[in-house]
């Protein structure tokens, strides 16, 4: 029998911890490295260890893992499967495909972590007390024209792909672009062909018509990996109602996310909280009548994230959505602030798991939050 929150708490008193809820479970942080005392690795995300697991399936819908990352105890911060983001958007095939192979090499590395193919493996790495990888595309520009790449991807473990990266490209359009000409006739044919092999179509980034368009198109379930309420916070990067409304018709998922910018409400000037996220959650509740289509992606990162590079000839001059929380909170793209509080740490995770709960959420709410409705989505598309 999988045990619940109060069997977790009951477990963990027993084991001479000192824990009066699930989100004051124990944990701690990893040792830094003689380079990290050094001050070598500044900026580098260090997540703490929970010392007993919680009892939820937990996937982060979206997140980047870099090569200085601790592998070796990403299996040990609470999360069952990172939806990682495979390679930097906006790369051609063979660089796409290189980032893919990456993390097979990753996993053959590190006995904790594995890629995921199949549901079933994900539900099994939980058992086992390791981390699934699941191996995500922020773009289709690698696509170019040709469809066989779909399928050749799909074969190298690829599971979950978004068209458009914020701006046009050949398939449709991107968020952050100046105009929006929705769904291409080949990325009408990448979507179909999506749903022939089994790639989960992923609609953050993605422009407003582009969405609907795919949604329109789709057969499978598609999600929103990483896209908050528009209705709650404007942004080009968050979703309105409709959309919502579209994605959960077709049995998808708004996976809602807890990066600041995204969180942070119009006219605020102080960092946003886990209980400012959590009104994300309620949104979707109250519009959708239920809890069964809602997710979590944080795009926080394991490891050190890069600087943008500058490019001295200039570069596309796309909406500055962050201004405010840069100015306000913080511009440093590699802080923890630039998290919401109470959740910049996955080991924080136990803390989002309370404040549903302590919202009037069930157990099975959150069971079905923090990662049983992707699964229910994964089942239907890739098996």
């Amino acid at each position: 029998m999988t045990p619940t929150r109060r069997d977790f708490v009951k477990g963990t008193a027993l084991a001479g911890i000192a824990i009066p809820s699930l989100g004051a479970a124990a944990r701690s942080r990893p040792e830094p490295s003689s380079a990290q005392s050094a001050g070598c690795d500044a900026g580098k995300a260090v997540h703490s260890i929970l010392e007993r697991d919680h009892p939820y399936i937990y996937v982060d819908s979206c997140m980047q893992m870099w090569p200085d990352a601790d592998f070796h105890l990403a299996h040990r911060h609470g999360v069952t499967t990172y939806a990682v983001t495979a390679w930097t958007p906006h790369a051609d095939a063979a660089a796409a495909l290189a980032g893919l192979m990456y993390w097979h090499g990753v996993a053959r590395e590190h006995e904790g972590l594995e890629v995921v193919r199949r549901t079933a493996d994900i539900r099994q790495i939980k058992r086992e007390g390791k981390a699934g990888l699941l191996l995500a595309a922020q773009d289709g520009d690698w696509v170019g024209y040709a469809l066989s790449r779909l399928q050749a991807f799909h074969d190298a473990g690829l599971r979950v792909m978004l068209l458009a990266y914020n701006a046009n490209n050949q398939l449709g359009g991107g968020c952050l672009d100046r105009t929006d000409g929705g769904l291409s006739r080949l990325g009408q044919r990448v979507v179909e062909e999506c749903n022939r092999v089994g790639i989960v179509v992923d609609l953050s980034h993605t422009g407003r018509r582009t969405t609907l368009d795919i949604l329109e198109r789709s057969s499978k379930p598609c999600v929103f990996t990483h896209s908050n309420a528009s209705a709650l916070v404007p942004s080009p990067r968050n979703v309105d109602d409709e959309q919502i409304r579209a994605c959960v018709a077709g049995g998808g998922v708004i996976g809602l996310v807890s990066w600041g910018p995204l969180v942070m409400k119009p006219g605020s000037t102080t960092r946003p909280t886990l209980d400012d996220f959590i009104d994300h959650v309620d949104h979707v509740v109250q519009l959708v009548g239920s809890a069964r289509h809602i997710g979590i992606g944080t795009d926080m990162s394991i490891g050190t994230y890069p600087l943008h590079e500058h490019d001295p000839f200039g570069a596309p001059v796309y909406p500055n959505f962050t201004a405010a929380y840069d100015e306000h909170v913080t511009a440093d793209i590699r802080s923890p602030l630039r998290n919401v509080e109470g959740f910049d740490d996955y080991a924080q995770i136990v803390d989002v798991a309370e404040g549903l709960l302590s919202r009037g959420y069930a157990d099975e709410d959150v069971r079905a939050i923090l990662g049983e409705n992707f699964l229910r989505v994964f089942e239907e598309v890739f098996g």
